[in-house]
């Protein structure tokens, strides 16, 4: 006779409480895999939840586990950066019905013709039925990030929410095209301007996680060093740099001004951007 052995069941991977989401996000409705329903869902989740880097500025790199985020950024008043809000939302649309593929992209604002690496979360999105897959980015935490998510197609204007964008492509010789999403953005010097560059190569988990680990922890960086924290909504985008606050309307108007101390930057968090800081951050200049 002989005994067998009845091997455990790997654990499954966690899954997203898609109805907490879609309530912390305000959309209740379509849940079929359409372009309609995917650009109602980036505009939802990037006008809901807040761009914030408070974990960095404590020492330590975000989880990016899914019920690490959920808890944060779904069932507590906080945010996150773009590896944490583009792993929620990727896990989101899988849920729906989408296939999503992770990219990287180099961040090309403020770089000034340097050379920066590819550190930036991004995400490509099947959409069933359409010919050509669409670009999705709740996480990157700019005046010129998308509001909704846009097709993959080169030198075509999109008019998302109330910003407009266009990818370009620049040829590389004996490499792949580069593609470079670029805003127009208002002002005395109204202009198409980079915001980062990207190719179509998949990232996977792994990749993430030392992107991820990079960014919150090498003493250079921005985000270990200053708060930056950003929220957008219909009308106007806030943007809290250090002390400075940063307020522009839809029409390009802005109005500036500084906090006073850490006390104010605390209460601003609270009123302006429904952000709990927690406890032990620092908050430097």
């Amino acid at each position: 006779m002989t005994e067998t052995t009845t091997m455990p069941e790997a654990p499954s991977a966690p899954q997203l409480d898609l109805d907490a989401y879609l309530a912390r996000i305000g959309r209740p409705g379509e849940r079929g895999p359409s372009a309609a329903s995917l650009r109602a869902l980036a505009f939802a989740h990037v006008t809901a939840i807040p761009f914030e880097n408070l974990d960095p500025l404590r020492g330590s790199a975000p989880s990016l586990a899914l019920p690490d985020l959920e808890a944060k950024l779904v069932r507590a008043p906080r945010g996150g950066y773009c590896y944490e809000q583009n792993t929620l939302f990727a896990a989101a649309l899988r849920a729906l019905g989408f296939t999503v593929t992770g990219l990287a992209a180099r961040v090309r604002v403020g770089a000034r013709g340097a050379l920066r690496p590819r550190t930036h979360m991004l995400l490509l999105v099947e959409v069933p039925g359409e010919r050509e897959p669409y670009v999705a980015d709740v996480g990157f935490g700019s005046i010129g990030g998308l509001l909704e998510a846009v097709p993959l197609a080169a030198d075509t204007e999109f008019h998302d929410g109330n910003r407009c964008h266009r990818f370009v492509r620049e040829p590389r010789p004996g490499h792949e095209d580069l593609w470079v999403l670029q805003a127009f953005l208002d002002g005395a010097d109204g202009a198409w301007e980079d915001q980062y560059a990207f190719t179509l190569e998949p990232c996977e988990r792994p990749d993430y996680e030392i992107f991820n680990w990079y960014v919150a922890t090498h003493p250079r960086s921005p985000f270990r060093r200053t708060l930056h924290v950003q929220r957008t909504t219909a009308d106007r985008h806030l943007a809290l740099s250090g002390h400075t606050l940063t307020e522009t309307d839809r029409d390009g108007t802005r109005a500036q001004r500084e906090l006073a101390d850490e006390a104010e930057v605390l209460a601003v968090l609270a009123a302006e951007f429904g952000i709990e800081a927690p406890e032990g951050v620092q908050l430097p200049r």
